[in-house]
């Protein structure tokens, strides 16, 4: 599952990972977020020696979501070497993430 990550660890866990990372900037009130959540273990699981997968909880931790420019969750964020490499925004399928995986690493 998922771990969440705030301002405290951000840095350490995301920006200087050894390999990339995907952020789920979600919400705890989010129907489609929660909706995601099954496909994102699948990913999770599926990737797990390529990607680290971290949720990000956009009501209490605004200060990243405004620094990533979140205006709406779910949003999926891909960051490899403290960059971003590419985003999907809404509720999205298991083949949408997996084309910006693949095409991002």
């Amino acid at each position: 599952m998922a771990v969440r990550v705030n301002q405290d660890n951000f840095e350490e866990k995301v920006l200087k990972a050894d390999k990339p990372v995907l952020l789920d900037f979600y919400s705890d009130t989010c129907i489609p977020c929660k909706r995601m959540a099954g496909t994102l273990g699948e990913i999770e699981e599926t990737y797990e020696d390529k990607i680290y997968l971290y949720k990000v909880n956009v009501n209490y931790d605004m200060e990243l979501a405004q620094q990533y420019q979140v205006m709406s969750a779910p949003t999926l964020v891909l960051v490899n070497q403290g960059e971003e490499k590419g985003r999907l925004a809404g509720a999205v399928g298991k083949a949408e993430i997996i084309e910006l995986l693949e095409g991002k690493e």
